[in-house]
């Protein structure tokens, strides 16, 4: 059985209106919000970092769950981009938990903008295994980090913040009922950050590693290549669950945008009101989205003890992924 206890959520202290965005990319004002449905969004400051705001949100998460943060058996970092190659962010994050010396597992698990989906089947599956009994899942991003604004189309629609849950065994009906996920190598190249891996090299030149470092996206072909596919996705992923449509009480969808917000109301019969979209003031917090999602939905009574929910979206790889719960 999978419970969660917890959730928290955060997003940097400067919010950057669409007016600010609009000027940004060189465009009229309410370019933005007209054509991306975007408010606002959180952009850190050279203060807040992926760890900073990681172990901000996992302190809401523990304080929610009235748990004392020596009695975690495991850290599961769940971010798209690191903080750093080495070590990972969950170790940073352990340590401003004040739990360096703790010895408690902490390593990273990453699926891009699914990474949360994944840490929480790799946690389900520790659970089954007697290994743990109370996990904490972190993702944090700091998407602003890497945007180039000369590209509008994959800049204007990232927001940066951290999201945590803290998630634990425990008898009864709360469960993890369905878990897919499925990637299609052929669409690598649609998403990509190329620098700060092994890939590209110092000295290859810095002007290829800077270049490198930017995000690079192409919208339309994400979207043609994740939408085609999901209704026979979610039928898949229902199935396993042995949940209809009609089940599911609540739909907490990574915040991709606005149009693959609208796309999965028309995908799913019947979702209109049970999507949580928090996309207009958050932006895509890439593998922050779908766990800030699910903590607006807990934080607002959205989601209530019993209620099945299903927890899906897509990823560079590109991937879609989901998976189907009773809170």
């Amino acid at each position: 059985m999978l419970r969660i206890q917890g959730s928290g959520a955060v997003q940097p202290k400067l919010k950057v209106g669409s007016a600010e965005i609009d000027r940004r990319v060189g465009r009229p004002q309410g370019w933005t919000e007209a054509n991306f449905r975007i408010l606002s969004r959180g952009v850190a400051s050279r203060g807040e970092t992926t760890s900073s705001l990681g172990a901000e949100a996992a302190h809401a998460a523990l304080e929610a769950a009235d748990w004392d943060p020596r009695d975690l058996d495991v850290i599961v970092g769940a971010c798209a981009v690191m903080e750093q190659p080495i070590p990972g962010v969950a170790c940073l994050i352990q340590g401003r938990l004040g739990l360096g010396a703790s010895g408690i597992p902490a390593f990273d698990v990453n699926a891009t903008c699914l990474s949360f989906l994944a840490a929480l089947d790799v946690v389900s599956l520790g659970f089954a295994a007697g290994r743990w009994r109370k996990a904490l899942i972190v993702s944090a991003d700091l998407a602003s980090a890497g945007l180039d604004f000369d590209d509008p189309e994959a800049s204007v629609i990232f927001g940066d913040g951290a999201a945590a849950v803290a998630v634990e065994a425990a008898d009864g009906d709360s469960a993890m009922l369905g878990y897919r996920l499925e990637t299609y190598g052929d669409g690598a190249a649609l998403c990509r950050l190329e620098a700060g891996g092994t890939r590209l090299r110092p000295q290859d030149g810095l002007d290829a590693f800077l270049a490198g470092a930017r995000f690079r996206m192409d919208g339309p072909g994400v979207f043609k290549a994740t939408a085609r596919r999901f209704p026979e996705f979610a039928e898949r992923l229902l199935g396993a669950a042995g949940v209809r449509t009609s089940d599911i009480d609540l739909i907490v969808p990574h915040q991709a945008s606005a149009a693959a917000l609208e796309h999965l109301r028309r995908a799913l019969p019947g979702a209109g009101d049970r999507v949580v979209d928090i996309f207009s003031d958050h932006g895509n917090q890439i593998a922050a989205s779908l766990p800030s999602a699910l903590h607006a939905a807990i934080a607002t009574g959205r989601l209530q003890r019993g209620d099945v929910a299903l927890l899906v979206g897509t990823a560079a790889g590109v991937s879609l992924g989901g998976a189907v719960i009773r809170y």
